[in-house]
């Protein structure tokens, strides 16, 4: 059954603002006075305050919405999910692979060790950019003269973290739509490539940079493919909002870094292969009923989520009542104001995070005006009628 979004977004809003304005905090006081003396003693406390604000939203994908993940990995990678530091490596498929993406860490263990690789307008959102930013996400400028730096001193900063942690890099640069296949096809045919189906071409410069500085210390890249049931819609942190069900498919390959090669040329060729078969998986499973070989793990949701959800509701609810018997702020025109302002500004910011996670959508329809002396690029471009459309 959906729900108005409007019900969900201001309770978890003002639920999710507030603890997590609390928790920002906390970590402010840490980052000031903790790191600068015990760097461990930080991230280990960080790590407890980051999974108790990132725990709500994992509440709402497993409790709320129900959204359901089927994990394929083989037995030896899906036992050292979350004993080993690890670099994931991602197809961008939907608005909240990244979200996906904590589900997974949360269930291995290391939701609060988990960074990523960024784009730096993130770390400015309220709360949940701010905790980013706390828990040593790494953010980029999209200029690589200046990423290239800031990534290799980021990355001598990881190597001593105190618990088992994974990296996430989404190689596309970008979330997948038609537009953007079309763009990735075009260049591919222009350089002689492989033409992709269903993801669109690496961009292997963070890549490369990122398996340089940190092989001595990131045993395994965990190579993941995401996709959604053929027929359904992709999920949308709104459709979670709603308490609309939805399933996704993750299929995990754990590769050694120590095999991977050594130079820079190989190593780019090296991602740029892996995608070459991961279009191969999707399209295998976009004509087949089939989307993985390997074997199928369950991967039970936390209780704990919700015992986080439960005590920030409470602790935040006894704390506003008190405020409200306190000051007396509805009493007035001037507090029913304030109050009714600070409602709106909660559900303003939960639209913005929404409207973030948004990927922008291509034209349904694909271009017909393509030159007719071009036939390659004239049969790559056209959609074909026989098979079923990529969910996006």
């Amino acid at each position: 059954m959906a729900f108005p979004a409007t019900m969900v977004i201001l309770p978890v809003g003002i639920v999710f603002i507030l603890s997590g304005l609390i928790i920002n905090i906390i970590q402010a006081v840490l980052f000031v006075f903790v790191s600068p003396i015990s760097k461990y003693c930080y991230r280990k406390v960080n790590k407890v305050l980051t999974e108790s604000l990132w725990l709500e939203l994992i509440c709402l994908v497993d409790w709320w919405a129900g959204v359901k993940v089927e994990l394929y990995a083989d037995s030896e990678t899906f036992q050292l999910l979350g004993k080993e530091n690890a670099l994931l490596i991602c197809n961008h498929r939907s608005d909240i692979d990244w979200l996906i993406g904590w589900v997974l860490a949360q269930r291995a263990g290391c939701l609060g060790s988990t960074v990523a690789i960024m784009k730096k307008e993130i770390k400015y959102f309220p709360v949940i950019g701010w905790s980013m930013w706390f828990a040593e996400f790494l953010f980029l400028e999209r200029n690589w003269v200046k990423d290239e730096e800031a990534l290799k001193l980021r990355f001598k900063q990881l190597e001593h973290k105190p618990v088992p942690f994974w990296v996430a890099l989404f190689v596309e640069g970008t979330r997948f739509t038609h537009t953007k296949l079309l763009a990735a096809q075009e260049f591919a045919i222009s350089r002689g490539m492989t033409v992709p189906k269903n993801v669109l071409i690496p961009r292997t410069k963070g890549f490369v940079t990122t398996v340089q500085e940190t092989r001595t210390y990131i045993p395994a890249i965990y190579d993941c493919t995401f996709t959604v049931p053929k027929g359904e819609p992709s999920p949308t942190l709104l459709r979670i909002f709603k308490g609309i069900p939805s399933s996704v498919k993750v299929q995990i390959q754990r590769h050694k870094v120590e095999e991977l090669p050594e130079t820079p040329e190989g190593i780019a060729q090296w991602c740029t292969d892996a995608f070459v078969a991961k279009d191969a998986l999707l399209e295998k499973y976009n004509t087949t009923e089939i989307f993985s070989e390997l074997e199928l793990h369950e991967t039970r949701r936390p209780k704990r989520s919700i015992f986080v959800v439960a005590f920030w509701s409470s602790f935040l609810g006894f704390l506003l009542v008190k405020f409200f018997q306190w000051s007396s702020l509805l009493s007035t025109w001037q507090g029913i104001v304030f109050t009714v302002l600070f409602m709106v500004i909660i559900t303003v910011v939960m639209e913005v995070l929404i409207h973030a996670t948004q990927a922008e959508r291509s034209k349904a329809n694909l271009p017909a005006n393509l030159p007719i002396q071009d036939p390659i690029k004239q049969r790559l471009l056209t959609p074909d009628t026989t098979k079923p459309s990529p969910i996006i």
